[in-house]
């Protein structure tokens, strides 16, 4: 069965959704990031996929105090991304208490610096985040869009013991409209040894069966949650 994801993104310590990436169409919402943190641990969420909206813009983590927090008061598998861009932000992150680190902008930009790491801390605790648009990566927030396939991009690092791949659609991501089937379909049956993990776009508990059924492992699941779109009761009963 497929593993959800819950995804909490953050600007000024607080949860927020942007729509399409853009820093301008952003949304927050009441609870606290710890509040929602314990609310997916008690329906019998494994994984939290935690995003520092204000690192990736600019050089390191801004929100490593919300990562302490959770990291402390929940059990939660924590994969943590943004602004990790030095080997200083990165031994932060995993000081504060993340499981796994999401590396994006750095794989693209200094594609020696993520294989290196990868060497050093393993395929199990890194994963490569790779956000497209157009067919393209972005990175620094969304912000940049590079020459690099996502194809290119993961080829580039297999050979260092890369095991998951986040791939956002950026045009899906906060459009509840669902996720391109189509994109996720082809990447697991291209890296098939590979965890390719879904993200953007998901609208309702159909997208994740339909998912499901195409055999993809891991989704990441975030504005439909916060909208009610996706309840946590669904969650917590699963797929049929």
């Amino acid at each position: 069965m497929i593993n959800v994801i819950p995804a909490i993104d953050l600007i000024d310590g607080k949860c927020v959704r942007l729509t399409k990436g853009d820093y301008n169409q952003k949304k927050q919402y009441d609870a606290s990031p710890l509040d929602m943190a314990l609310r997916y641990q008690d329906i019998g969420i494994r994984r939290l996929h935690l995003v520092d909206l204000d690192g990736a813009k600019s050089s390191s983590p801004k929100n490593l105090h919300v990562l302490e927090e959770i990291a402390t008061r929940t059990s939660l598998d924590i994969e943590w991304g943004g602004g990790i861009k030095s080997d200083e932000a990165l031994r932060d992150a995993f000081n504060a208490g993340a499981d796994h680190l999401i590396i994006g902008s750095v794989a693209v930009s200094k594609p020696e610096l993520f294989a290196r790491w990868l060497g050093e801390y393993g395929g199990d605790r890194l994963i490569l985040g790779a956000d497209i648009n157009d067919g393209r990566v972005a990175i620094n927030g969304w912000l940049e869009e590079s020459e690099q396939t996502i194809d290119a991009l993961i080829d580039r690092f297999l050979p260092y013991g890369l095991r998951e791949i986040i791939c956002t659609d950026i045009a899906k991501d906060g459009m509840l409209q669902g996720p391109t089937f189509d994109l996720y379909a082809r990447l697991q049956a291209a890296y098939p040894e590979q965890d390719i993990i879904v993200s953007g776009g998901i609208s309702k508990m159909d997208d994740i069966r339909r998912l499901d059924e195409m055999n993809l492992r891991h989704v990441i699941v975030g504005k439909a949650i916060y909208e009610g779109r996706i309840t946590l009761e669904e969650l917590k009963r699963g797929l049929p």
